[in-house]
């Protein structure tokens, strides 16, 4: 029997149409019904498996039914071929995903030749060179106009210009991915974008496909957990770290492969932002990460990465209870310790977007000699789909753009094509040739050379034993989290499902995925969006309760603390006093961080006596969400103003909610407690006294002259004495998760 619904929709549809409505039915197919006959190729064949890309598995595994492994992705598959193909060509000509991102600048160098035992490429072994790099950073599922804080993946893309030729290392800033085999790709990413029928959401995966297929998929368990936690909402892109996710090898002198993963760690450590922090910024400031990027550039602050590698050698390839191939699956550090051998530094900004970050064009099959390929299954396909989507895009010849040419000399036998713009002088265009004009080079001589794998098996769409697994690292990855990231993991999750209005999407994601990472992470879940778990909590799998440090944000906090690049917003009215002002400005700006001034009006804002001051932004014409930290000087009548003013009000409720620094002296600590209005928060309350109190990152002090700035040590720490000290030292944690975790922050309205 037909819904009401239905019937509504079809009189509404018979209603309104037209010949041209009528003239488009030739061409529009039921999918609900169509469906129900099964998938086929585009040439009408029936397909029997469309989850993994047909692989060659070694006949010496294939007999140990117990035993993992997996072999190269084969090129006759047609199937495969065809489904990522057409996806490849779904955009023209905006980049299917990754559309929207932001690109810098830099060099690449290693520290010493401690990697000379991994690989004889010279751009990892060799410290007297410097490797001029380019690095896009992009969301995943938004389009050119989505916004930079929306919860995404990042991309994390490196094009090294090598004197061997270039290097793209195609990376995120998530060590995992959402499928194990590049044949899922298309499925993963049409899951996730906007919904076919309305083109809804734009930038977020909060909606019914998205939850659907990953809650059917469950390799996805371990990426969506990545997804959901703080790491989906970074507070930069010089705070993410950067993974090349695919499982790489290295080739040494002696011929000794080894099978790699490639890391970037942060400078100034991992931070986000808070998730009302981030829908906010996303209508305040859609473009907020690459003004980030472009400023520090610009202040004289380069985005810094420690570059690391972890490293197996092939005969330990087995010698695990995960496949090492499984781009669904991180390598602990406990069992596969990092090892720092290099950095990457972004020191100039872009010229002109659209030539070089727009038509920067990445492919995970360029490498060089000494860095090779493994048979994971993600990176054979992608070596397929980067450089089929990179000539959709741009043309045949697309790495004669300039930002995408190699510094290195250049020639082969390719000829014409689309945007050709190399002339080439000579009467042959081939191989061999009379004139022995573009000959192969030996290996011996700098020739790129494959390792020479043995493969022995039998063709076979499968994945290997250990592939089956799905959910003891997405437990491994919640278990290490601190406790305020994993009330965070749980609201990010209800957030999302909430937006789920088919009962069957949510439910199955509780029941099915949840419920076998942790059962108090799906009763959380489950409370919040209606969720059913399971009646047999003993059907479950058994949890294995492990931690992994690094696997935490906090893990990554700087040894040495620093509030470089930070942007603190002063508020000012009439009547401030201009000589504190100069002192604290001064000693922040000394440390490396941004300060803006925000006042009433945009231009000379009086102080109680000397020189006016110029003020950046009016209260309305920015937000606090919009900076790191903020700091209020003393002044009656400042201070008065500042009170009377509902925004000024609500940019201090608004920056205590969302756990900054708060920094206040004199009578600005009063217009701080009445703003808050929190008996839990301890202030200062001499303002003849120069003694600092700080209590849930905010700090304040009584006075701030000339004889306590001058005792001032202007460094990060805490101490009952040094008001710019103690400030730079709450700013430096990036957050005070104190306030959120002892319920300090619902209790302010913002």
């Amino acid at each position: 029997m037909a819904s009401v619904g239905h019937i509504m929709k079809h009189a509404i549809d018979t209603a309104t149409s037209t010949a041209k409505v009528a003239d488009l039915d030739r061409d529009t197919i039921d999918a609900s019904v169509s469906g129900s006959h099964g998938i086929t190729t585009d040439h009408g064949v029936r397909v029997s498996d469309t989850d993994n890309w047909h692989v060659t598995i070694p006949l010496e595994l294939k007999l140990k039914a117990s035993s993992a492994g997996t072999g190269p992705s084969l090129l006759e598959d047609q199937i495969a071929r065809e489904k990522i193909h057409r996806f490849d060509h779904e955009r023209i000509p905006e980049r299917v995903v990754h559309a929207r991102g932001a690109g810098a600048h830099g060099y690449f160098k290693v520290y010493d030749d401690s990697a000379s035992k991994y690989t004889y490429a010279p751009v990892l072994t060799d410290p007297s060179r410097t490797t001029s790099a380019f690095v896009r950073f992009s969301t995943v599922q938004g389009s050119r106009g989505s916004a930079d804080t929306v919860r995404d993946v990042r991309g994390f893309a490196v094009k090294m210009y090598t004197d061997e030729g270039n290097w793209d290392l195609v990376g995120n800033d998530i060590p995992v991915f959402f499928i194990q085999d590049a044949i899922k790709f298309p499925d993963i990413i049409h899951a996730v974008k906007p919904e076919p029928h309305n083109e809804v959401p734009q930038g977020q995966s909060a909606h019914n496909n998205f939850w659907d297929f990953v809650g059917l998929q469950p390799e996805s368990a371990h990426m969506v957990m990545w997804v959901m936690s703080d790491r989906g909402i970074p507070r930069s892109f010089r705070m993410m770290q950067g993974f090349g996710v695919n499982t790489y090898t290295l080739l040494n002198a002696e011929g000794q492969r080894h099978f790699v993963k490639f890391h970037f760690i942060p400078e100034l450590g991992v931070h986000s932002l808070m998730w009302d922090e981030a829908l906010k910024i996303a209508g305040q400031d859609p473009d907020f990460h690459r003004k980030d990027l472009n400023e520090a550039i610009e202040n004289g602050c380069p985005a810094k990465w420690t570059f690391a590698i972890q490293t197996i050698p092939e005969k330990d390839e087995h010698n695990f209870d995960f496949d090492i191939l499984d781009a669904t699956k991180v390598w602990p550090e406990e069992l596969v310790p990092l090892q720092t051998i290099g950095e990457l530094v972004l020191n100039r900004t872009v010229d002109e977007f659209f030539p070089e970050t727009e038509q920067v064009a990445f492919c995970t099959s360029h490498v060089v000699p000494g860095i090779g390929f493994s048979d994971d299954p993600l990176l054979q396909g992608r070596n397929f789909s980067y450089f089929d989507t990179q000539i959709t895009r741009l043309g045949i010849n697309w790495e004669q753009i300039p930002i995408n040419r190699p510094v290195c000399p250049v020639m082969n036998h390719q000829r014409d094509g689309q945007q050709q713009h190399r002339i080439i002088k000579s009467n042959v265009n081939y191989w061999p040739n009379r004139k022995d004009v573009g000959h192969p080079i030996p290996a011996i001589e700098g020739g790129y050379a494959e390792f020479q794998q043995k493969v022995n098996g039998i063709k076979q769409r499968t994945r290997g034993a250990k592939f089956q697994e799905h959910y003891n690292q997405a437990e491994l990855f919640y278990n290490s989290l601190t406790s305020y990231e994993k009330a965070h993991l749980a609201s990010a999750i209800s957030f999302e499902l909430s937006h789920c209005d088919d009962p069957v999407v949510y439910k199955t994601y509780v029941n099915n995925i949840l419920s076998n990472i942790s059962l108090d992470l799906a009763q959380v879940v489950s409370q919040n969006v209606g969720g059913a778990l399971p009646e047999k909590p003993s059907n479950l799998r058994t949890t294995h309760g492990k931690k992994s440090s690094p696997l935490s944000q906090l893990y990554y906090a700087p040894k040495t603390l620093t509030i470089a690049s930070r942007r603190i917003a002063i508020l000012l009215a009439d009547g401030f006093n201009g000589t504190e002002l100069q002192a604290v400005r001064a000693a922040l700006a000394g440390m490396g961080a941004v300060n803006f001034l925000i006042g009433p009006r945009r231009g000379e804002v009086k102080p109680a006596s000397g020189p006016p001051v110029v003020v950046d932004h009016h209260y309305e014409g920015q937000r606090s969400t919009l900076f790191d930290a903020l700091f209020i000087p003393s002044g009656a009548q400042h201070a008065k103003a500042l009170a009377e003013n509902g925004r000024t009000v609500h940019w201090v409720r608004e920056a205590f909610g969302h756990c900054k620094a708060i920094g206040a002296i004199g009578e600005a600590v009063e217009f701080v407690q009445n703003a808050v209005t929190l008996p839990e928060v301890q202030l200062a309350r001499a303002l003849g006294s120069d003694d600092v109190v700080s209590s849930y990152g905010v700090v304040t002090t009584g006075k701030y002259g000339v004889a306590a700035a001058a005792s001032d040590v202007i460094s990060i720490a805490a101490g009952p004495k040094g008001f710019v000290s103690n400030f730079a030292y709450e700013i430096s944690k990036h957050r005070c998760w104190d306030r959120e975790m002892d319920g300090l922050v619902s209790k302010v309205a913002y």
